[in-house]
């Protein structure tokens, strides 16, 4: 099988039930954000020598695969059965707070790096947010799964505390925003 086939040449693509759309329909920006935030991921674990860290972002990674099927199933295919749902939400509720308890109490806001790995982690939660934006755009437009929405507004929380906590396992301090400057 080739990795081409031609049919995308005239900027239209297949949704996952086959109606053909624009590559920019709101649903194929917000997939392809979520594909520009799993690449971020992908990175952020090349280099990360953490292991309970790297599981986590690599099964993120195989999560947001199911949340772009969710945002590329039509509901107009019939009956739809979400990938994404509430055990998911629940469990990065968890791993916010797991991963909060072990770092220092934000008193101000912090600065975006420290790390390599936290920087990486950081610039994936704009990602996310942007993500999330146009997935809610999607949704004002299209009937799509709303644990989504959800999903990416705590996957970006989870990335913020996952990068707060790469930057202790590092020894690296958050740099509080100075407002004066």
């Amino acid at each position: 099988m080739k990795l081409y086939t031609r049919r995308g040449d005239l900027g239209k693509t297949d949704l996952l039930g086959g109606q053909r759309v624009s590559k920019v329909d709101i649903r194929i920006v917000a997939c392809g954000t979520i594909d520009e935030l799993n690449c971020l991921l992908g990175v952020a674990v090349s280099s990360c020598n953490h292991a309970q860290l790297k599981n986590q972002l690599l099964r993120i990674q195989h999560e947001l695969f199911n949340l772009g099927a969710d945002l590329a199933m039509p509901h107009e295919a019939g009956d739809v059965i979400w990938r994404v749902g509430d055990e998911h939400i629940d469990r990065l509720e968890k791993e916010i707070d797991d991963a909060t308890v072990q770092v220092v109490p934000l008193r101000a806001f912090i600065l975006p790096g420290g790390s390599e790995l936290a920087a990486r982690l950081h610039l994936g939660r704009a990602v996310c947010r942007r993500a999330e934006r146009f997935a809610v755009e999607s949704a004002q437009t299209c009937d799509v799964n709303p644990m989504v929405i959800t999903y990416l507004n705590r996957l970006s929380d989870l990335l913020f505390a996952l990068a707060r906590w790469a930057n202790m396992l590092e020894g690296v301090e958050d740099v509080p925003w100075d407002h004066g400057l």
